[in-house]
């Protein structure tokens, strides 16, 4: 029986298979200089490019391997199969071309497996980001408004949404993205909706931006889809489409470790 991956990434692609394949072999690298079993989830989101005999393959300590979706989908649901098709006990999902540096992957793995928590998030706006950019005046207004309109109606604050590194431990992962419905690029909005709801402890992490190669958002035709999902959001909130007794029941079962620990910690030495 193969070993549990300490850590999953999740890649989505579309159209994109010679840089994701690459990101794999730069990720496989990276990982074999630390103690960490990996496995790498591939998903192609119907761009059909990825190479027919490509499905599974090991490589140093870890694995990857493909899923194919049968058309495209968008982001949301490509993360979202790839998520659940993982078995690392911390799984992440981040964009092909591996934007960010790759020492954010143990670091949320230590945040996840040995601090307890239930989330990590890149954050842009965070004082030890560095994000230089060069994105046109209406790209960066458009995002601004998004940002603030998704925070109004739905994330009660929370800034920056749209950060395309997200963690999780796998047991949050299963619950959360077992109900996640939102298969476009809102679809975090809906994924930080339900860890605010349920009040899980999330943990801001500072990114450094390496490059960009993957932005595939229209300005018109996706803002107004992405603001249509938001309003779906709220919609599926309303209907009561996000009372997940997964999660509650995960939180009962931290709160009563949390409990023993102390108490363990509390009591007197014999």
């Amino acid at each position: 029986m193969a070993e549990i991956p300490d850590i999953s990434v999740v890649l989505p692609s579309y159209r994109n298979a010679a840089l994701a394949l690459a990101s794999t072999e730069e990720l496989a690298t990276y990982f074999d200089r630390t103690s960490l079993l990996w496995e790498v989830i591939l998903v192609d989101d119907g761009g059909g490019d990825f190479p027919s005999d490509r499905d599974a393959w090991t490589t140093g300590r870890g694995r990857a391997r493909l899923i194919r979706l049968p058309g495209n989908r968008g982001k949301g649901a490509a993360v979202r199969a790839g998520m659940l098709a993982a078995t690392g006990r911390c799984r992440v999902f981040t964009d092909a071309d591996l934007p960010y540096e790759l020492s954010l992957f143990p670091l949320a793995f230590e945040y996840l497996q040995h601090r307890r928590f239930h989330l990590v998030v890149g954050d842009r706006t965070l004082p030890g980001s560095r994000y230089q950019l060069r994105v046109e005046p209406a790209r960066r207004l458009a995002s601004f408004a998004f940002s603030r309109f998704a925070n109004h109606l739905v994330t009660g604050g929370f800034y920056d949404t749209q950060c395309g590194f997200k963690g999780f431990r796998a047991e949050v992962a299963d619950a959360i993205f077992s109900r996640a419905a939102i298969d476009r690029f809102a679809f975090d909005v809906e994924i930080l909706y339900l860890a605010l709801k349920y009040r899980l402890d999330i943990k801001r992490l500072p990114v450094v931006l390496r490059h960009n190669e993957t932005s595939s958002v229209r300005l018109g035709r996706d803002s107004s889809r992405m603001i249509w999902d938001v309003l779906r959001v709220k919609m599926n909130q309303l209907a009561g489409h996000y009372a997940i007794r997964e999660m509650s029941d995960l939180l009962s079962r931290d709160l009563a470790e949390d409990a023993l620990e102390l108490g363990s910690a509390s009591a007197p030495r014999k």
